[in-house]
């Protein structure tokens, strides 16, 4: 009796892992290929529209751009504004955006480095990266030699570059998870 019961046991476990497998493989071969993958969307969606302006103060925090502490970045204007808490601008400033843009919408930082070498060979300081576009990271860095030029247009480029003072603000407020909205 031990003998085919353990047979059966055998035959039952065998037949559960062959349904399992199938109803793995239903499953994988279903799923939507943007699932589970990063948005990697070099160009901002036809959909989007640009969040209101006050007309008077173009310096001003864009309407609709969040609530809460935030970093927000407008692809449009070129400029970032440093948001508390309290929903008010701690900070605002002119950028210099790379070739990339991200894609309108909210993130989180997700690394950052006091030093490191540029994609585009420059010495930065204060990186702050919150997005993947293309297999580009995205975030906001300073040049140690102060430079803001346009970047080269030939390369994917990622890095938004702010002035030294500008950079070491972004590196006091944006931290690990500090949230950052991207707005056109």
């Amino acid at each position: 009796m031990a003998r085919s019961s353990s047979g059966f046991v055998a035959g039952l476990t065998v037949a559960a892992v062959a349904a399992v497998s199938f109803l793995a493989y239903q499953a994988s071969a279903n799923v939507p290929d943007t699932l589970g993958k990063p948005h990697t969307s070099a160009s901002p969606k036809a959909s989007v529209s640009k969040a209101p302006r006050d007309k008077k103060n173009p310096a001003a925090l864009p309407a609709r751009s969040g609530t809460g502490e935030r970093v927000v970045y407008s692809t449009d204007d070129d400029r970032v504004w440093l948001v508390g808490t309290d929903n008010k601008v701690q900070h605002t400033f002119k950028v210099t955006p790379g070739t990339i843009d991200p894609t309108v919408g909210s993130y989180a930082v997700t690394s950052r480095n006091r030093a490191v070498t540029g994609s585009d060979g420059a010495q930065i300081e204060h990186v702050v990266r919150f997005a993947l576009v293309d297999g580009v990271a995205v975030g906001f860095s300073a040049a140690v030699n102060g430079s803001t030029a346009a970047p080269d247009s030939s390369k994917k480029l990622g890095g938004i570059r702010e002035s030294r003072a500008n950079g070491n603000a972004m590196w006091q407020f944006a931290t690990i998870g500090v949230k950052v909205v991207v707005i056109q």
